[in-house]
């Protein structure tokens, strides 16, 4: 397995083979962004299946991973900032965004941030995440009780059954769960999309995200956009297998125009609903 190498900054953990360890240079990046909570390790997957020629920065957000003992933030704004701010200082590179879960809000908002810097994505993934056009509603997840966060993330597959009993261990990945998904719960649809295209990825089994809906992230881009569904709940995106077949699509593939594919719709006004989609009600997410 190839673990985490070479030089880390405060918000971007460099990995893979893509970061030196084999001495060759990378051609291309993968800037990954983990679900709510999510340490660097959860996309451990990636960089052992990316090439060579690939290097993989992961977000490494306040209280998590080697950042630890710094207190999150709930702030899908100040995290962006700072993401984008230190992503633009690295040496360019053709790059492609993939956000998971909490982690599309943030790829969504970044790649629009580096896009204000002349610095954008030539596609962004966007993984187990409504698109914005539904934004969350009470009762929040972040104001849950402990034991309900718990419960719920457990159900989901974001924690093992055997940590409930073990407070001591859990309690630093509430605190940055709970902020992260304050920042999710609380970021509002902005005024403008992007004109990156967009892969909108997820499960079919996933019990969180209404699957249907993952087509309206089209709604968000005046680029091109495609959808690809996969097996394996919430957290299909970190399984080898299709860790491996989604990664080699954001290496080799990109989406094209979508014939009829529409702009952002204007603000205030209701969201077209495609027909053949249905349109629930609104379901709670989480990590």
């Amino acid at each position: 397995m190839r673990h985490p190498e070479g030089p880390m900054d405060d918000w971007w953990l460099r990995a893979g083979a893509g970061a030196g360890a084999t001495g060759e240079r990378a051609r291309r990046r993968v800037v990954a962004l983990p679900h709510a909570g999510g340490w660097p390790s959860a996309f451990r997957s990636w960089w052992q299946v990316l090439p060579p020629d690939a290097e993989l920065l992961v977000a490494q957000l306040p209280g998590r991973g080697a950042r630890l003992g710094e207190p999150p933030l709930a702030s899908v704004e100040a995290l962006v900032e700072a993401l984008s701010r230190e992503l633009a200082e690295r040496d360019p590179l053709p790059y492609t965004v993939v956000g998971h879960s909490f982690g599309s809000v943030l790829g969504y908002e970044l790649t629009r941030a580096m896009e204000q810097k002349g610095l954008a994505p030539d596609l962004l993934a966007v993984s187990a995440r409504q698109p914005p056009c539904f934004p969350s509603l009470p009762p929040f997840a972040h104001l849950r009780s402990d034991a309900q966060l718990l419960e719920h993330l457990t159900e989901i597959g974001g924690m093992a059954p055997q940590l409930m009993t073990r407070p001591e261990l859990v309690q630093p990945a509430l605190r940055a769960i709970r902020a992260d998904l304050e920042a999710m719960e609380r970021h509002q649809r902005p005024l403008t999309g992007t004109g990156v295209p967009i892969l909108a990825l997820g499960a079919v089994d996933d019990p969180v995200v209404v699957a249907e809906r993952l087509h309206l992230w089209s709604l968000e881009t005046t680029g091109g956009f495609h959808r690809s569904l996969y097996t394996g709940g919430h957290f299909y995106l970190y399984a080898h297998a299709n860790a491996a077949a989604i990664a080699r699509r954001l290496l080799a593939d990109r989406p094209g125009p979508t014939a009829g594919h529409p702009a952002p719709p204007t603000p205030g006004r209701p969201v077209p609903v495609p027909d053949g989609v249905p349109a629930p009600p609104p379901r709670k997410e989480t990590p």
